[in-house]
């Protein structure tokens, strides 16, 4: 009987082995998947819609837009419904701009812009999956779509999110979702919808003035 049981505690050891390396290489190959294809990505242009869910007063906010990506450090994003507000980066230059009225600030001169502007620009075009100093990662395979949950380590980045978790489409292997999580129990779900990956973009829609 002594001898049954160390033979099953055994083959139960192997067995999560076996378990525990299949997955091991199965997130290896999804995130070269996933870097080969940013690697690639020259330029994105999509819409959105972001829901903001309250915690506090139990209720949402809905807001669309437009974003537009290129590889040589530049993001657009703008937002058209119900308000407008755009945000660009470019290079180490950030513009917001509500009606009229615009601020220019340069990244370098403050932590916090550094890094929103650096978790957006990753995020979307799904290049943070190696960023091991400021997240630990996890992915999972679910049906149609890769799972990454990034979990912060940086103080900075715990600051403003308990967690990020970026919705892969498999037969793209690209971000079709965000969900960026706050420590305050706030969330907000980013959807990416008619994406179109390196098209021509104008200039002028990363202008800084």
């Amino acid at each position: 009987m002594k001898r049954l049981l160390i033979l099953l505690t055994v083959m139960l050891w192997i067995s999560q082995a076996d378990i525990a390396a299949q997955q091991t290489a199965d997130e290896a190959a999804i995130r070269q998947k996933i870097n080969t294809v940013a690697s690639q990505l020259q330029s994105m242009e999509c819409e959105f819609v972001q829901t903001k869910h309250l915690k506090m007063l139990n209720d949402k906010m809905v807001a669309r837009g437009k974003m537009y990506y290129s590889q040589t450090n530049k993001l657009r994003w703008e937002y058209v419904s119900p308000y407008t507000y755009t945000f660009i980066l470019n290079n180490t230059k950030v513009m917001m701009s509500k009606g009229e009225h615009s601020d220019v600030i340069d990244v370098n001169q403050s932590k916090v812009f550094r890094e929103i502007a650096r978790i957006m620009m990753n995020s979307v075009v799904g290049k943070c999956l190696d960023d091991e100093k400021n997240f630990q990662t996890s992915i999972t395979a679910s049906g149609s779509e890769w799972v990454v949950t990034m979990t912060p380590l940086s103080k900075n980045i715990k600051q403003m999110f308990a967690k990020i978790v970026l919705h892969f489409a498999v037969s793209r292997a690209m971000v079709s979702t965000v969900e960026l999580l706050e420590k305050n129990g706030d969330k907000t779900i980013i959807e990416l919808t008619n994406i179109k990956n390196n098209q021509p973009i104008d200039e002028k829609v990363f202008a800084v003035d």
